[in-house]
């Protein structure tokens, strides 16, 4: 019988796929490559590989630095258990984040007034490409110093038009479609959905750290849930950053089903 982990490794393996990555098979494990720029991936073990060994954890951070991609590794506890004891030992330093997926029998939040999906055109997509990368620079559900003066800045950056770019092709394609909540003509939080066949992960929801605590967050993910379902998806998941977060979702009938591991090089 197929299980809802079953679905997710399914997902997991196919998604980079489906974003424009190449995969370079080292037996137990799959690396995925982005061809091009936009988001880089990681590796993570081969769907249905064995249990893989610090020779092959070795092996593929030799690759990623050969190809100077992130040295990262992402994989569920419960499915590949074997797994940490390897990457740790190659001196990688783990993170663990709930896995959520959404209650068949959830019920639905009302339309938050300020939240809506941006089209591939819209002119505020730059900004809501944007406003995650200055929420997840500070980490948490606390308010924080970075308001729109800060977004301004970081929206001229020459990146900000990259992820643009990217993401309005990815809209226009209907791989991917971006929520957010919008103010006096200023984006205070956004996120995504990426689908694969009729499983959808939301992704990416970030606050603007000065607009935190207002619950946006939770507006836009019940916004990104609601199209999901509305195109098809019968799975909804996430991985939310920390238990503070994982309680968050649970309002809009997300439910813990396992946890997502990250390993990355220590912090210097």
């Amino acid at each position: 019988m197929t299980t809802i982990l079953d679905s997710l490794e399914r997902y997991y393996d196919t998604a980079p796929r489906v974003g424009g990555a190449r995969a370079e098979d080292f037996g137990p494990l799959t690396l995925f490559v982005q061809e091009g720029a936009g988001w880089q991936y990681y590796a993570r073990p081969a769907l249905g590989g064995s249990a893989a060994t610090l020779a092959d954890v070795e092996r593929v951070l030799a690759r990623q630095r050969e190809l100077k991609v992130p040295e990262s590794f992402e994989w569920v506890a419960e499915t590949t258990p074997s797994l940490r004891g390897p990457v740790e030992a190659a001196g990688l330093h783990v993170h663990a984040h709930p896995l959520m997926v959404l209650d068949a029998g959830a019920v639905p939040l009302p339309a938050h007034p300020d939240v809506r999906l941006l089209g591939a055109d819209d002119p505020l997509l730059k900004a809501a490409v944007t406003v995650p990368a200055l929420a997840f620079a500070a980490p948490g559900t606390a308010v924080g110093e970075a308001g729109p003066a800060e977004l301004a800045a970081k929206t001229a950056e020459p990146w900000a038009e990259e992820g643009r770019a990217r993401v309005a092709g990815k809209i226009a394609a209907g791989t991917t479609a971006l929520a957010a909540a919008v103010r006096d003509g200023v984006v205070l939080c956004a996120g995504q959905y990426n689908p694969v066949g009729d499983v959808a992960e939301v992704v990416g929801v970030g606050t603007l750290p000065s607009a935190r605590r207002q619950g946006l967050a939770l507006a836009v993910t019940a916004a990104l849930v609601a199209r999901a379902l509305e195109r098809g998806a019968r799975t909804v998941f996430l991985s939310a950053g920390d238990e503070d977060v994982a309680r968050v979702y649970g309002r809009i009938g997300f439910r813990r089903v396992a946890t997502a591991l990250i390993a990355e090089p220590p912090e210097a």
